[in-house]
């Protein structure tokens, strides 16, 4: 490949530096194919880098799975899933009430029948992918417009999906650009839909620390839990049945509790979400100036919610998994803000552009055909800018997130029934009939994640709002009850909304479904009126978008093409939640001047922290086991003590939550949870000195499942 030789470079400055050298830390999340020319072997590893991936998927990356949005590796050949606790918080939710509170209590079946459906989740098995760049671009034609582009592409990708997926019941397939257009590669799945909650531990391990540790090192939290994949005798992917049996996975990982030392090898294969490392100096501005005005919008939602459930445990549980996440968000957007000013990203990235433009420059030819494109990239962004937050103020409202859910399931409703007024292939992808059962689900789980009473007073408060909003901002839609700047009108004007809806009975939502639009506007359901209107102003800017998106596409193939030919190759794709290989060191850093965090922490910390109360509640039983030393195998020999979590330089980001961390020997040490405060810029910029992931331990996981929670059973499956 076009990297190969300043990947050789690389590994013979690698053996003379040796392998704790901090300007090692590799800024690549890697492709599978593209592991052959990492020089591994050289670097650490330990085993043969061709069972990493292997194409008949016995492959060790074969057992790393997505979990639409986190990661999980298989860890039995009965289909059990080690993953995150976060990761399985959303099933913990849904699960959860007064009564039976998994979030705060935990979750632990005893046996196979008494686990029960993670309910909104899916596992996909990575079974294969192929290059397919040519089949993509080989339907843009020169004379094309943008949109005529765009939709070229768009049913290209789908006639590519369509005949993949018809290999089996349970195949899922998607199509992703890497390196901004330049290449295309079509990705195939074994989905598996009955997935079962198996054992997760109480808030006071799984979530220890809460949001004041989120995100920071030092860091005890024991973030993970186990689900397990069930499939049909005949081995499909089916919805949840008592039928079913557990998945038998061609590639398991293994185990091992032997620790490691500093300066150890380790790597992460996972689903990494999206990096923009990529990103000219005009697209990083844009994104932080975004960043800011979301930090914003966050914090006042958090708050409202948490007003909003002061008194009541229900009202808490149902938006649990919301404030999370925004929270999560929040200190991430925070942390890249506060980085970026420390680490002088911003001139970096300027320096980083002025090298472009001199390599640009010492070729006639590359002047003619690439020297005006860092100008051309930053007029599309003062463009985008204009569009970017009409379209961001009016999809917020009309979202789950940031809006009303009632609102945006009557959205729902309405858009399903007019996509499927259309034949299957010209219908926006999210509302193909592959995607109508997933649809379906959405709607019946959102019981489970808002109260009617509270959701009418967001939208209140959300439309009251938009009384400081520009005026070319504010959604026609809404432009009559906000021009009167009166926050009766909208009181009275939301409650019309909701007074004897049918919208609030989840069932009726589905029924409504496969009812077409004009049958629709014959209810006169106020609330599915609203949508429709929305959604008039939406299809516009979706329009709008598409066109932005390919004109977009184009400056970046560009500019991405052109650093590839400057760095000879040596140039990951940012990622797109496909999946990625990634390494590096266990290495502690200096995040301050005179301050030096170790690479690895231990019990005496999660007792040391100890205040009595959530987030840093150390249960009795744990203060026990620590007191009597009774850590059994699980005993890290060097700290004399629990090993509980450890940071190394590879690199990740959201997606990646619950990615084995593996050492030189391909066995697993660690589960992914996080990145350090520090290098949560990583998505935007490495700065390989700060750049650090967060593993919890495996023993302390092996540790509290045996020791402290005595699922022995659990143990027994994992081998030991």
């Amino acid at each position: 490949m076009r990297f190969k030789r300043a990947l050789l470079i690389f590994a013979i400055f690698f053996l003379f530096v040796g392998a704790t050298s901090l300007a090692l830390a590799d800024e690549g999340m890697w492709m599978p194919h593209q592991m052959k020319d990492l020089n591994l072997k050289d670097l650490g590893l330990k085993m043969n880098p061709d069972d990493l991936y292997k194409k008949d998927g016995t492959g060790l990356m074969s057992a790393v799975i997505s979990l639409g949005g986190g990661t999980g590796g298989f860890v039995s050949r009965d289909g059990l899933i080690l993953t995150n606790h976060h990761v399985a918080f959303g099933a913990l939710q849904r699960a959860s009430s007064e009564e039976k509170d998994y979030i705060r209590d935990g979750f632990i079946a005893w046996n196979k029948n008494e686990e029960i459906s993670a309910k909104g989740y899916i596992a996909d098995v990575l079974l294969g992918y192929e290059d397919v760049t040519d089949d993509i671009l080989s339907a843009i034609k020169p004379q094309m417009s943008f949109l005529e582009k765009y939709n070229a592409i768009d049913r290209a990708k789908k006639e590519l999906i369509a005949k993949a997926e018809k290999e089996g019941k349970d195949i899922r397939c998607n199509v992703a650009n890497m390196y901004s257009g330049n290449e295309y590669y079509l990705f195939r799945f074994k989905r598996i839909k009955d997935i079962r909650l198996v054992y997760a531990p109480t808030q006071d391990l799984g979530n220890f620390g809460g949001d004041i540790d989120n995100w920071m090192w030092p860091r005890h939290t024991c973030d993970f839990a186990f689900l397990r994949a069930y499939v049909s005798e005949d081995n499909v992917g089916v919805d949840f049945s008592q039928n079913n049996v557990p998945y038998k996975p061609k590639s398991v990982l293994k185990i091992s509790i032997d620790g490691f030392k500093e300066g150890d090898f380790n790597f992460v294969m996972g689903y990494p979400g999206r990096t923009y490392r990529n990103y000219t100096l005009s697209e990083l501005q844009f994104d932080i100036d975004a960043m800011l005005k979301r930090i914003e919008i966050y914090k006042d939602t958090i708050a409202f919610f948490e007003k909003a459930g002061d008194k009541s445990r229900e009202i808490q549980i149902k938006y649990a998994r919301l404030i999370r996440g925004l929270n999560n968000s929040l200190k991430n957007y925070q942390g890249k803000i506060e980085g970026m000013g420390k680490t002088s990203i911003v001139d970096r990235k300027k320096s980083q552009e002025k090298d472009f433009l001199e390599w640009i420059n010492k070729d006639r030819q590359r002047q003619k055909e690439r020297g005006e494109i860092l100008g051309k990239v930053k007029n599309f962004m003062e463009k985008y800018y204009v569009y970017y937050w009409k379209n961001n103020l009016l999809s917020g409202l009309v979202s789950s997130y940031l809006g009303s859910t009632l609102l945006a399931q009557a959205y729902q409703v309405w858009r399903t029934a007019e996509e499927r007024q259309k034949p299957d292939m010209e219908r926006e992808p999210s509302y193909q009939e592959r995607n109508l059962p997933y649809i379906k689900m959405r709607i019946q789980l959102a019981e489970k994640g808002y109260d009617l009473k509270t959701d009418r007073s967001f939208l209140k408060y959300r439309l009251k709002k938009l009384f400081d909003s520009p005026e070319d901002q504010v959604p026609s839609a809404f432009k009559g009850i906000i021009g009167k700047h009166s926050e009766k009108a909208v009181d009275d004007y939301v409650d019309h909304l909701y007074d004897k809806t049918p919208l609030a009975d989840s069932k009726k939502r589905v029924e409504l479904l496969e009812k077409t639009p004009i049958e629709l506007m014959k209810l006169n359901v106020p609330i599915l009126n609203l949508a429709a209107e929305l959604e008039k102003e939406m299809k516009v800017l979706r329009e709008e978008k598409k066109i932005l998106a390919q004109e977009r596409l184009e400056l970046k193939k560009v500019y991405v093409d052109s650093l590839m030919k400057l760095k000879e190759g040596r140039i990951a794709p940012d990622a797109n939640s496909t999946i990625r290989f990634t390494y590096g060191f266990v290495e502690g850093y200096y995040p301050k001047d005179a301050v030096y965090y170790l690479p690895q922490t231990a019990l005496k910390g999660v007792i040391e922290k100890d205040t009595g109360k959530f987030p840093f509640h150390v249960p009795v039983k744990l203060k026990e086991l620590y007191k009597e030393k009774d850590f059994g195998p699980y005993i890290d020999k060097k700290l004399k003590d629990i090993a509980i979590c450890f940071i190394n330089t590879t690199n990740v980001t959201g997606g990646n939550s619950g990615s084995p961390t593996l050492n030189a020997k391909g066995e697993q040490v660690g589960i992914i949870f996080d990145m350090t405060y520090e290098s949560v810029i990583g998505d935007y910029y490495i700065v390989p000195e700060l750049q650090r992931t967060i593993s919890v331990d495996i023993r302390y996981v092996l540790f509290i499942t045996d020791k402290f929670s005595r699922a022995k059973h659990i143990i027994k499956e994992l081998g030991y």
